[in-house]
This record gives structure tokens, sequence and C-alpha cells, in this order.
């Protein structure tokens, strides 16, 4: 039995582009939830340098996972700025 790995077609440059405008999405909202203090220990049970350093980690996943199931439209404005820019009708 032969199996031929299988190739998928590269992305547009359209494809490209939402990729982009949903990682500013993302890089927005991790920096909107440190500044709300989301998931911040307090008292005794705090993780004192080493959870301060990994809570970025999880803030930046968080911010991906709400970008994937829709976000909050900010990666649709930022995609159709960057077509129009692109097309020169900015």
């Amino acid at each position: 039995m032969d199996i031929q790995p299988t190739t998928l077609p590269p992305p547009t440059r359209h494809d490209q582009l939402m990729a982009k405008a949903k990682d500013l999405e993302a890089a927005f909202l991790a920096e909107m939830l440190s500044h709300s203090g989301l998931g911040e220990m307090q008292g005794a049970f705090g993780g004192g340098q080493g959870e301060a350093q990994f809570t970025s980690f999880l803030r930046q996943e968080q911010a991906k996972l709400v970008v994937q199931q829709g976000g909050l439209g900010l990666a649709e404005m930022i995609f159709n700025s960057m077509v129009k820019a692109e097309d020169g009708n900015a």
C-alpha cells in the first residue's frame, strides 16, 4: 500500500492578511487582559515571580481562543483596512 502525502495549496494573500489581523486582535486582547488583572493570584497562594512570568503565556493563549471563537470583531476591521491599504484605496 503506497500512501501519497497530501499537499495543501499555499495560503492566499487574503488568508495571510486575515491570519495577521487575528494575531493583532489576540495581542490586543492579551494586553487588555493583563491590565484587567484577570487570573492574578492574591494572598498567600500567589506564585511569586514564576507566576508573573508564565501568566503572560496563559493570557496569550486565552486571547487566541477568544479570537478563534469570533473575538471582538477587530480582526475583521483590521483585515478590511489592510486589504484597502494594499489595493491603494486607503
